[in-house]
Parts: C-alpha cells; structure tokens; sequence
C-alpha cells in the first residue's frame, strides 16, 4: 500500500510571560488542572452518562500529561527549564473525532513552556485550527477555532 504525503501549512504560536518560569508552571497548573483519570475508568466500565455529566462540569482544558524536556537537555550537558504539556478536553476531541477520527493525532494539543538563555520565558504550540484545517471538515473546523480561543485563553491568563 502507498503512503499518502500532504503538505500543511501550520501555524505557530509563541506567548511571552514576564513572570518567572515557576510561577507561570505553578498558573497553568491552576488554571488546567491534571484530568481525573477516573474519566476514562468510567468510560471503559460502561459509565459514559456520568462521565459526560462530570466533563461537562469541569474545565473547558486540562493537563493530560507533562514530560520535564529540560532533563533531557541534560544529556547534551545543557540546564534548561522546558516542559512539555499535553492540553485539552475529551468532549472536544470527541466532537472533533466524531467527524474526522484522524483528528485524534493532534488532540490533546502540545504545549511547551520553556525558559531562554536570558531566562525570558514562553509558551509554544501550534494553532489547533491550523494543524485540524488540513481535514477540510466544517464540523472539524468549528471545534478547532474555540479550541483556538480557549488555549490562547488559557495560557496567556497563565503567562500573565
């Protein structure tokens, strides 16, 4: 079988903080809390109304997981502060992958918060709506723009 290679124009985007690296970390941390894995347990038990029912009432995004990059630069003998975060809501992606089920490769979007040589620190990710665009679905489309406006949302409360 032959593999199908597309060019996608991805946007990216960079939020500055003037805070210190642990207290934008400590922020987020409070804004998006880790998801309650007990989502996904009640899911595979069958529980799905009450899974919705307690998604509903969360945060519109929270943390699914975080890998410490910075430790890793380590191994290039280089001390950096970076974190790799994990960002979203299992209702959007399910109203995203409900549509377009390749959707799921981007969702929960990928957010890193580092620190500069400087000590300047900052938020990156790539525009959901740019990286969904490539779908060419409506549906897709429509979820991805809040889905745009609620991280913009997020980190920049977070970075400021």
């Amino acid at each position: 079988m032959a593999a199908l290679n597309a060019a996608i124009p991805v946007e990216h985007v960079t939020i500055r903080s003037t805070k210190p690296f642990e207290d934008v970390r400590a922020k987020l941390a409070t804004l998006a809390p880790r998801i309650d894995d007990g989502i996904f347990t009640l899911v595979r038990y069958g529980e799905g109304t009450r899974a919705l029912r307690e998604l509903e009432a969360g945060p519109p995004l929270t943390i699914f997981s975080q890998r410490d990059h910075g430790a890793l630069l380590a191994i290039a003998g280089l001390t950096r502060r970076s974190i790799q975060f994990d960002i979203g809501n299992p209702l959007t992606a399910a109203k995203m992958t409900r549509h377009q089920l390749s959707a799921g490769l981007y969702a929960p979007i990928r957010v890193l918060l580092r620190e500069d040589d400087d000590g300047g620190v900052a938020f990156e990710y790539d525009r959901p709506a740019s990286v969904f665009g490539q779908f060419g679905s409506d549906n897709v489309d429509a979820v991805a723009q809040q889905l745009d406006r609620d991280l913009q949302a997020l980190l920049e409360a977070a970075a400021a």
